[in-house]
């Protein structure tokens, strides 16, 4: 991020999705920490596997810079938890306090922990403290939308942050195309199990706690879009659509422990919705002696997730650029404190999204794959380094080029 300019003309770059992993449906045992054997049907399937570059599924749009802007006034972060993703404490926070500070503006921003009574009381607190925007990523709808109601009624505007708050009074929304993020998964998933020439591969389905937020729904919903039609084809066989409840990571290996049992210990593609639900998922496979031998979808690219995918027990993770978001909603936010109009500045905004709030203006942001092949891309883009995700595996780093 450059010191005084919040440009987000960069968003949308990473459109391009590198889907040809190195390696082949027979080898991917071969890299430390994966399974070298299989057992029933998932024996012919690979968690690696080779597809051809293609264009992203998604139809997130792209928005141009906003410009070097500087405001004076003070700005209220409320940020959800720290179990349902660590990203919150690693990069959303310390990301927007500098965007934040870099264009003059006075940053409060805080973790509701969890606790939708915590996450009220912050907001009376910034209400009280006269912030001119709140931006909240809510721990779920209905507190979401009640929190801003009252800012809304004290005259500050709202920007929804990853998560949106259908019914809501916000006047913004800033994420990625969820719905696009589940196409994503859905279609490695689909096409690496055709790649395996299986007949009839059996997916377990591990969708986020649709009791929390609004992205577990789309992510389910974008891909189902793939994955139903396959089913009604008889392409593949959906044996088990199971909600990881609230979440929680915890929850996430005895959901699917119950799963796999119930279909009989069979099992070729798991779509996880994200890398921590991936990663139980793996732990559990790898009791079974599956790892290595099912696709395995996640999202969020972080170290635990690329390591998998490294190792060849993970297909693929959906990164999206936490930079990227947090910058798109900091140039925004900055730009109502400033008193300028987002589109005027740049920003390319898009109605929509939240059928009961019309009004509502969303920045969405374009999600790419990641598989064996392209690591270094997140590398690259600055969002981890390769000494976090080469520790312990920097001979899988070297011989896939993560550097």
């Amino acid at each position: 991020m450059r010191k005084s300019t919040l440009s987000i003309a960069v968003l949308g770059t990473t459109a391009t999705l590198a889907l040809a992993a190195c390696g082949n449906s027979s080898n991917s045992s071969s890299s430390s920490g994966s399974s070298s054997s299989g057992s029933g049907s998932a024996g012919a399937v690979s968690a690696v596997c080779k597809l051809p570059a293609s264009a992203s599924s998604s139809s997130a749009a792209s928005s141009s810079g906003a410009g070097a802007v500087k405001a004076s006034g003070k700005v209220g972060v409320i940020l959800p938890d720290t179990t349902s993703s660590t990203r919150y404490t690693l990069y959303d926070a310390p990301l927007l306090k500098a965007a934040f500070s870099a264009a003059g503006v006075t940053a409060d921003v805080q973790n509701a922990e969890g606790s939708t009574s915590k996450q009220q009381s912050i907001a009376q607190s910034m209400i009280g403290e006269g912030v001119k925007v709140l931006l909240l990523d809510s721990i779920d709808q209905t507190s979401g939308a009640a929190i801003e109601q009252q800012a809304v009624a004290a005259g500050i505007k709202v920007i929804d942050y990853d998560r949106v708050n259908l019914g809501g009074k916000a006047s913004y929304y800033v994420s990625f195309d969820n719905e696009g993020v589940g196409k994503l998964q859905g279609q490695t998933l689909a096409d690496c199990l055709a790649q395996s020439g299986k007949s009839d591969s059996k997916v377990i389905e591990m969708d986020g706690g649709t009791d929390v937020d609004n992205n577990a729904v789309l992510f389910a919903k974008g891909a189902n879009s793939v994955l139903k039609p396959l089913a009604d084809q008889k392409k593949l066989t959906i044996v088990s659509e199971s909600v990881v409840k609230g979440w929680k990571t915890a929850n996430a290996a005895p959901t699917f422990t119950q799963a796999l049992t119930a279909a009989g210990g069979q099992v070729d593609g798991v779509l996880a919705a994200n890398d921590d639900i991936a990663n139980a998922v793996i732990g559990v496979l790898q009791q079974s002696g599956l790892a290595g031998h099912v696709v395995v979808t996640g999202q969020d690219a972080g170290i635990e997730g690329l390591q998998n995918i490294l190792k060849g027990v993970q297909t693929m993770t959906v990164f999206k650029d936490v930079k990227l978001e947090a910058n798109a909603a900091a140039a925004l936010a900055i730009s109502l404190i400033a008193g300028k109009d987002p589109a005027a500045s740049g920003m390319t905004l898009t109605p929509g999204i939240d059928p009961k709030n019309a009004s509502l203006q969303s920045l969405l942001l374009t999600p790419q794959v990641i598989t064996q092949s392209n690591v270094q891309d997140v590398v690259t883009a600055g969002a981890l380094s390769a000494k976090d995700i080469c520790n312990g595996i920097q001979d899988l780093c070297d011989k896939y080029g993560v550097k």
